[in-house]
């Protein structure tokens, strides 16, 4: 689904990403775990499109994003930390402008929105204006969003972060119900109970290089998630 083969990126003399390879295959959740300022969301970009990288190569589905990012584009959903959305729109007028551009058809759109929206809370609230949103709720907003045009690969910056718990447990069952049906996830966070009890795989990045990767029970042995990140991140010589 995700394949990163060698990924480098530089920002001025500083390797944000070091020579970094992780394949994400369908039906997996894989959590990318590390400090701020790890590479996270730098790779993360990348693979999304957004940030041109220096060496190696993203595929998604077998397509290059640099030789087809349109492509690539189609068949994936990024949700950032921070999303950024036109508040000066109303709820529903960033879904259907959203499904627009994925030509979503009406029928689909407003089936996929009354239902997330429902889940969600959202319902009642999609005819006010983003700016009037709360944290949470451009959260939420951003997620379906994200899910509108049913992406086989779905990648995630913290996504729950300003969530509540009850949205928060939503949004993980909708991720492990995603990936029964054949998607792929991908996503940091720094919440590492969580990662421990959703994630399939995990990998752990360190000054932008790969330091850990593989099945939870492969990464974690006979420790929590939280002991071993805590002695790889303090071991100099990782």
């Amino acid at each position: 689904m995700l394949q990163i083969e060698h990924l480098t990126k530089t920002y001025g003399e500083k390797k944000a990403v070091n020579d970094l390879s992780l394949h994400i295959r369908p039906g997996e959740i894989y959590g990318f775990i590390g400090h701020n300022g790890a590479g996270k969301t730098t790779t993360l970009k990348s693979c999304a499109g957004i940030l041109a990288f220096d060496q190696g190569t993203i595929r998604i589905s077998g397509t290059s994003v640099t030789d087809d990012p349109i492509a690539c584009k189609r068949l994936l959903a990024y949700i950032p930390d921070n999303p950024d959305l036109y508040e000066f729109l109303s709820g529903i007028k960033y879904l259907n402008f959203i499904a627009d551009i994925f030509e979503v058809p009406k029928d689909a759109r407003e089936q996929r929105i009354a239902r997330y929206a429902d889940q969600f809370g959202l319902t009642a609230d999609l005819a006010q204006p983003i700016s009037a949103y709360s944290h949470g709720m451009k959260q939420k907003l951003a997620v379906i969003a994200a899910l509108i045009h049913e992406p086989r690969l779905i990648m995630m910056d913290e996504p729950f972060v300003g969530l509540d718990p009850s949205a928060a447990h939503l949004l993980k069952t909708i991720m492990r119900e995603h990936c029964d049906r054949g998607g792929a996830i991908f996503f940091s966070t720094h919440v590492l109970e969580v990662a421990e009890k959703l994630c399939d795989k995990v990998a752990i990045i360190k000054q932008g290089r790969l330091i850990a990767s593989g099945t939870m029970d492969e990464v974690r042995g006979d420790q929590s998630l939280e002991e071993v990140f805590l002695e790889l991140e303090g071991d100099g010589n990782a």
